[in-house]
């Protein structure tokens, strides 16, 4: 891709099948064969990659000394518009989930004739409060004792820029400083992700590297906004408003609570908003994943 990157991506399903490109979250959390579930393989071309310095692309964010000055939305955004090209698809659906979902609007509104349909989960867009909702004390009057864990390793005196002191401590050359940090922030982002617990999920995800790498891009891309303006992903979402689409909100997501599905869908009023009233973030929950495959199906049956 230059810039020194190596951008991992495969193929599944049916080569002459309706081409999608699932776009993973985090960022940084990579993408996962599983993803694969949420779509007829007889149907859809189905395309997956880890975005820069996640997954098997290279260099991974977990580098004792990394240079994210190359990994930012816009790079991405560059990116998927490159492997689109060189597969030679005039059109594909995008797929994506909280930070995929911020992915996938930033390529349609870059993009919108490369773009067949859209399908949304747990809406995340960058916007500060949003942010301030995750990162500053805002969810912490759902999960106070999850809260007390992630401010733990933070001086009394940092705490009122949450983000800025793990940046801090997450690009640390010092693994004894960064790894400790990476699996503080890593814990407290997805243990809240269900609406139930699934420590087993957690404890898969707090491993030291990928955490770290999970951590650092999590934290580098929060910290500049996305390289987003304030509002940017709704505001300028009339440039796709003619792109079929689907938005599959939990109810109880609290990492990207519904306040923004809704936002999306009252500038959007033509894109269809489910919210599904037993479900919280992750796409594995049953209400958001049959939900999910009911949009892919439907949508498999257009040109």
């Amino acid at each position: 891709m230059g810039d020194g990157q190596r951008v991992h991506w495969e193929q599944s399903g049916n080569p002459d099948g309706k081409p999608v490109i699932v776009l993973h979250g985090g960022p940084g959390a990579g993408s996962r064969p599983w993803y694969r579930r949420f779509f007829d393989k007889d149907r859809y071309r189905i395309i997956q990659l880890d975005q820069r310095g996640t997954g098997r692309s290279t260099p991974s964010a977990a580098e004792p000394e990394v240079d994210l000055r190359h990994n930012t939305t816009w790079h991405l955004v560059a990116d998927l518009e490159l492997l689109r090209r060189n597969l030679g698809i005039a059109t594909w659906q995008l797929f994506g989930g909280s930070w995929g979902a911020a992915l996938a609007l930033a390529y349609a509104e870059a993009h919108p004739d490369s773009v067949s349909e859209l399908v949304l989960r747990g809406v995340f867009t960058l916007r500060r409060h949003e942010m301030e909702w995750l990162y500053e004390g805002g969810a912490a009057v759902i999960y106070p004792d999850l809260w007390e864990e992630f401010i733990a390793p933070i001086p009394v005196l940092e705490r009122t820029h949450m983000i800025e002191a793990y940046h801090r401590r997450l690009f640390d050359a010092d693994p004894a400083v960064h790894v400790p940090a990476a699996i503080a922030w890593t814990r407290w982002s997805t243990a809240m992700s269900s609406l139930l617990p699934h420590p087993e999920v957690v404890a898969s995800l707090t491993q030291p590297r990928p955490a770290v790498t999970f951590a650092r891009l999590q934290n580098h891309y929060f910290l500049h906004n996305g390289w987003l303006e304030e509002g940017q992903l709704i505001a300028r979402v009339d440039a796709i408003r003619h792109l079929p689409a689907a938005i599959v909100q939990g109810r109880y997501d609290v990492c990207a609570p519904p306040m923004t599905a809704w936002d999306l869908h009252r500038a959007w009023p033509e894109a269809e908003l489910t919210i599904v009233p037993d479900a919280s973030h992750l796409a594995s929950e049953p209400g958001i994943a049959r939900a999910l495959r009911a949009a892919t199906d439907r949508f498999a049956e257009s040109s």
